[in-house]
């Protein structure tokens, strides 16, 4: 008969379980609302009894400035910060997927291009993202190339994409090495070539397994456009940053940082739901 049948009571024992697993919630719920509670309020008392509270709330937390300096603050972070990391990311998946793919080659014939992958992934792991950005942004037009820009928004983008390059390779090198070697061995029997097992059988399974580490890089871009700043690009933060030099108040630092916690802490909390799901998965049927 089933627990919850119409039939069914429960035995007096099991009243009582009931009754301390609820006494128990409730105990909990207190001990939780009352340690928020202490530990915020404790908090937020240092912060407005300190000695300088009034000068910081006047130079970081003026409504009239705020107000003042948005429609510019809002320009420069979507037109930059927004729309650099929508293009930015495909580019640095196909660059990540490639360098990953040719470093984990065997044949010989592909040994340049596997020290061209290794080489390119230490320099530009090793490197300062931002280092990366002024050289991109300050020297690249100084050499007066024929046919390569001088728009320092996509000079310091391409820069962004070969650095965050590096990283997201390695993180699908990873996930392509956890892929047991078995199952190259069935898409083999099955008559695959080398390029549709990693295409069909590989690639497919070392996505889902790195797909949380793969958004908190792309979170990490988010942030990072704000580089762009370092190259004279009027993103964001860098108009903020000149509202402040000529009013002499920073408040539009802090409207700034309100928007870019608007677009991280959706993403974070989509990165942890992906990475509780792929957990469950992954044990599903254990306990």
């Amino acid at each position: 008969m089933s627990a919850s049948g119409p039939g069914w009571t429960p035995s007096p024992r099991e009243l009582e379980r009931r009754d301390v697993r609820r006494q128990r919630s409730r105990r909990d719920l207190l001990v939780a609302t009352v340690a928020a509670v202490v530990v915020i309020g404790g908090l937020l008392a240092g912060l407005l009894l300190s000695p300088g509270w009034p000068t910081v709330r006047s130079g970081f937390l003026s409504w009239h400035d705020a107000k003042a300096s948005f429609p510019a603050v809002i320009k420069g972070f979507l037109k930059y910060n927004v729309t650099g990391f929508l293009i930015a990311e495909p580019f640095i998946l196909l660059i990540g997927v490639l360098v990953a793919v040719t470093r984990g080659t065997t044949s010989a014939t592909m040994f340049p291009l596997r020290v061209i992958a290794v080489v390119y992934t230490d320099v530009f792991r090793g490197l300062p993202t931002y280092l990366v950005v002024i050289v991109f942004g300050l020297a690249i037009p100084g050499l007066g190339l024929q046919g390569v820009t001088t728009n320092t928004f996509w000079l310091g983008l391409t820069a962004l994409v070969l650095c965050y390059g590096a990283y997201v390779a390695e993180v699908f090198r990873a996930g392509i090495e956890s892929i047991h070697p078995s199952q190259v061995a069935s898409a083999d029997t099955l008559g695959l070539s080398r390029g549709q097992a990693m295409r069909h059988v590989v690639l497919p399974q070392a996505t889902r397994r790195v797909m949380p580490p793969l958004l908190n890089d792309f979170i990490s871009l988010q942030k990072d456009t704000a580089l762009l700043g370092g190259i004279f690009v009027f993103e964001g933060l860098f108009a903020a940053q000149d509202y402040g030099a000529y009013n002499f108040n920073y408040t539009p630092i802090t409207v700034v940082g309100v928007l870019f916690l608007c677009l991280t802490v959706p993403l974070t909390r989509f990165t942890d739901w992906i990475g509780r799901r792929a957990m469950r998965r992954q044990f599903a049927g254990v306990r």
